[in-house]
């Protein structure tokens, strides 16, 4: 059978199934609810928070709902016979029955004390219906495919209806007391002052950073940016790698665990292999030039280093994911499997330009298709509560000024990025171009000039040697400021700077 043909009645299945299956609806609810605010409006302000007239099963209560919010928004007292002068106006209202539709409705109304409850089922009905929607729309796609979208795309795309579907269920939040807010912020502040390094934080095991960071605080997004071969890959690494060695949980009486230090860690490396990122993990420990591992040039004492710290490394709790393409929303179902099966801590997505969209959004410009890729790790952020870094590129922009410190506006679709991030980070390495503009001689420059400028052009190349800067420039926390670290390129490992080598150039902004 053609697959048209199949297509077509499975179709007609699921219209003869939708005539004999009703959407689940509760009209006799919808009516108690709207009579009992029209004979007291504080019911309105029970249900007012989060139901719609959207949510409504009937048109007709919806519409009624919507304008008896606005007048009551407005401050005006709503009642049968208030209405009357806007039915008026309303044909459908009007063939409803007019007054006596309305009356009918105050005769069905239930006590201001109930009206909540009644809201909340008129909620979750609708998002039943929405359910079955989904399941139809989801049916479809699969009997028709598209050269457009492949199937995993449409899992992707199903998955993203259904979490938003879910967020737009949450009705459970809103305000909390600040005796509830207090008391989790000194249950954070007890575990800081009992932990090694006094954070709140996941440590990074870079001291100054931690110091000016407070460490990486769960629910942020955390943006570490800077231009090829600044070291940004290798600095999120290090920081993974540090986070997930001082991993630490504690377990009570009662057989549960709570972490105590250290972090579980997802990293998603859309640019790098899994086994690239392990060599760089293995060069950096072992002590041994990631090049002499990719080429086999290892001698035998440093092949036994390797072996020893491979052996020592391998049940950490780092989970590494190299998809390529990933779209946001296969990042989010990934990272929260990830969370439910091993636990997570820190989350860490190399490179932000390199996820894609969710669906039919790619149709859209880049700026906006990198505004929902960072509101999209914000929300997960959240949603998780972990710190998320996410690595991203800055603009050519840099390479045109003298001074080639990245600034807020470098980075690339800046607006989104700077806006959703809680803290932005930048690499540099003054070394990098300092290394790549030796001074030649000018036209008519005697040997003397030459020479002075080439030696201070020399000196500054030794001062700033196997040094890196991180330049936080945005903090929702804290202060900003420049932390200066080592860097040794052979193995791509950043560190901490010895008191007497932290002397700084120029001073923090």
């Amino acid at each position: 059978m053609e697959p048209e043909k199949k297509a077509d009645q499975a179709d007609d299945r699921i219209i003869k199934l939708a005539a004999v299956r009703e959407p689940p609806q509760n009209p006799e609810a919808e009516q108690a609810l709207l009579g009992s605010i029209l004979i007291n409006n504080a019911a309105y302000h029970r249900v007012g928070e989060f139901l719609k007239g959207e949510h409504f099963a009937n048109p007709l209560h919806g519409k009624l709902f919507d304008d008896i919010a606005r007048l009551i928004e407005k401050g005006q007292v709503v009642s049968v016979i208030t209405l009357k002068t806007y039915l008026e106006h309303d044909e459908a209202m009007k063939e409803a029955g007019g007054a006596e539709f309305l009356a009918n409705l105050a005769a069905a109304s239930v006590h201001v004390i109930d009206a909540e409850q009644y809201g909340r089922v008129i909620h979750d009905l609708y998002l039943r219906r929405q359910l079955i929607e989904l399941g139809h729309d989801v049916i479809n796609g699969a009997f028709k495919p598209t050269i457009e979208e492949s199937a995993v795309e449409q899992i992707e795309l199903a998955e993203k209806h259904l979490y938003d579907l879910a967020s737009i269920g949450q009705i459970e939040g809103g305000f909390k007391p600040f005796r509830a807010a207090l008391t989790e912020a000194m249950t954070a502040a007890e575990s800081a002052y009992h932990r090694v390094g006094q954070l709140t934080g996941v440590a990074t095991g870079l001291f100054q950073l931690d110091q000016l960071l407070g460490g990486l605080h769960r629910s942020d997004l955390i943006i570490l940016a800077g231009r090829p071969s600044m070291g940004k890959t290798a600095l999120a690494t290090n920081m993974a790698f540090n986070a997930v060695k001082a991993y630490r949980e504690e377990h009570d009486p009662n057989g549960g665990s709570k972490v105590v230090d250290g972090a579980v860690v997802g990293f998603f490396s859309l640019e790098m292999s899994a086994e690239q990122l392990a060599t760089r993990i293995l060069s950096e420990q072992a002590m041994v030039s990631s090049e002499k591992i990719r080429r086999g040039e290892m001698i035998s004492s440093d092949f036994d280093k390797v072996l020893t710290v491979s052996q020592e490394l391998e049940h950490l709790n780092l989970f590494i994911d190299d998809t390529p393409a990933l779209t946001i929303a296969g990042l989010r179902t990934r990272a929260r499997r990830l969370k439910r099966m091993h636990g997570l801590g820190l989350l860490v997505v190399d490179y932000l330009q390199l996820l894609n969209p969710s669906g039919r959004s790619r149709q859209e410009n880049r700026v906006q298709e990198i505004s929902e890729i960072t509101r999209g790790l914000k929300t997960l952020a959240k949603e998780l509560d972990v710190p998320v870094i996410a690595l991203s590129q800055l603009s050519r922009a840099v390479e045109q000024r003298e001074d080639k410190r990245p600034q807020l506006s470098d980075l690339r679709e800046s607006g989104s990025i700077e806006q959703d991030a809680d803290v932005v980070m930048f690499v540099y390495r003054e070394e990098y171009y300092l290394t790549r503009s030796e001074p030649s001689r000018r036209p008519e420059e005697n040997d003397q000039h030459y020479n002075e400028r080439h030696d201070a052009w020399r000196q500054r190349c030794e001062q700033t040697y196997g040094k890196a800067e991180v330049i936080v420039a945005k903090q929702r926390h804290g202060p900003t400021g420049i932390v200066r670290l080592s860097f040794d390129g052979s193995i791509t490992k950043f560190g901490n700077l010895a008191a007497d080598e932290d002397r700084p150039d120029e001073p923090a902004f």
